[in-house]
């Protein structure tokens, strides 16, 4: 981005939305701005599935939304059948960062290192031109003729269009303190109000106690409002010193926040116990501990088929800053993922961008690799030529040469 020019997109927030955002903004050649409040990008994707990042689940399209829920789904169906599960992770082998799946379908880098994630994203970044500015908290943004201007502690900047990638509210110290909604609700958007999803139980009991550490797999969890039962989910449950984890509960506090239950009761069945473990006045931990944000920029007013404001034209919104929210297992990270890029592609086909055709990583290694072996073998035989062009004396010419050397040596 030329530093005298306004860029043509400013996205605010480098975490998974934001990061995918730039890189495919990149690929269409917009100039792009991407600023960040924390002193590096992606700090909560570092974070995710404990360091491993589990990127996505593979599933079909339509066994994808399913998961996500009837509140959810009709929102992002867009969005995740232009960039599916399958889409996702050929887009990370083709930008060299192999994927392996586990029995339950989870997708991670083969490397199950997060950091290997975020230098993929930088790397593309920086090969693509986009500026990424750090430290730099934005403080407001406004809606001007033609333009959006968008206000950080040091300095301003006009662009053609904003995308606003900023996350929702839970582990504040990687940067997710709701900036997103307090722009949105100042633009005059409505906000959905925080819950936390994917968050533990709060419980204290002497079967606790007494199991404490365990992990209970194919444990099944009902969700009731009252004595009215509205879900159910399976899997993993884990004793821990506060009360109680694991997949089956993390997804059932979601559920609860999801549809604003007011008496939140869950009935944990365990295999091998005799009843059900019933926990009323349900209580959570903390939102800032939450793996997702429920609530956020609410859906009706986003076009889902731009990711665009229906309320102020020329700002977009991707990722967990909308009030959306999946189950755990990376269903989170694809809808980060697939609504930026949606947004983008809408941002470009607005300016008469088309993506800009280049070679994969993975083609241009392949290439250079051929180049190498193709150098190699011209040497060897350049080598085998001369050998062969040289003339081979028999042993009679040889030693005669040898003696007529010596004589003339003395």
């Amino acid at each position: 981005m030329n530093k005298n020019e306004n860029p043509d997109l400013v996205i605010v927030g480098a975490g998974a939305a934001g990061l995918m955002a730039a890189c495919y903004a990149g690929e269409f050649g917009l100039s792009v701005l991407l600023l960040e409040r924390k002193h590096r990008a992606g700090s909560k994707l570092l974070m995710c599935g404990n360091g491993r990042c589990n990127l996505t689940s593979d599933l079909a399209v339509d066994d994808m939304l399913a998961q996500f829920g009837d509140e959810v789904s009709p929102f992002i169906s867009s969005a995740i059948s232009e960039f599916s599960s399958a889409d996702l992770q050929k887009w990370f082998k083709d930008n060299r960062v192999p994927v392996m799946r586990t029995n339950d379908g989870k997708v991670f880098p083969a490397s199950e290192r997060a950091s290997d994630v975020v230098h993929c994203f930088t790397d593309k970044l920086r090969s693509a031109g986009v500026s990424l500015c750090l430290n730099t908290p934005v403080e407001r943004i406004e809606k001007l003729d033609g333009v959006v201007k968008v206000i950080t502690t040091n300095f301003s900047v006009n662009a053609r269009k904003v995308l606003i990638t900023t996350g929702g509210v839970s582990y504040p110290k990687t940067g997710s303190v709701g900036d997103g909604q307090r722009f949105s609700k100042e633009l005059g958007h409505k906000v959905a109000p925080f819950r936390p999803g994917l968050v533990g139980i709060a419980w204290e009991s002497k079967w606790l106690s007494d199991n404490f550490s365990a992990r209970f797999e194919k444990s099944v969890v009902n969700i009731f409002d009252g004595e009215k039962k509205i879900g159910e989910t399976c899997g993993l449950v884990e004793c821990e010193r506060w009360g109680l984890g694991g997949g089956a509960v993390l997804n059932a506090t979601r559920i609860l926040s999801r549809k604003n239950v007011r008496q939140p009761v869950v009935e944990i069945i365990i295999k091998g116990e005799r009843t059900p473990i019933r926990i009323d006045n349900l209580r959570t931990r903390p939102l800032k501990e939450a793996m997702v944000t429920v609530g956020g920029v609410v859906m009706d007013e986003v076009n889902p088929e731009t990711m665009e404001s229906i309320v102020v034209p020329g700002i977009y919104y991707a990722g967990e800053v909308l009030d959306i929210d999946g189950p755990t297992g990376g269903f989170n990270l694809t809808a980060a993922f697939a609504t930026a890029r949606l947004a983008v592609k809408a941002i470009a086909a607005d300016a008469g961008l088309k993506p800009v055709k280049k070679i994969s990583s993975s083609q241009e290694k392949r290439d250079k690799w051929k180049k190498r072996q193709q150098k190699s073998s011209d040497h060897r035989s350049l080598r085998t030529k001369t050998k062969n062009s040289r003339k081979k004396l028999s042993y009679t010419e040889e030693k005669r040469q040898h003696w007529s050397k010596r004589k003339n040596y003395k």
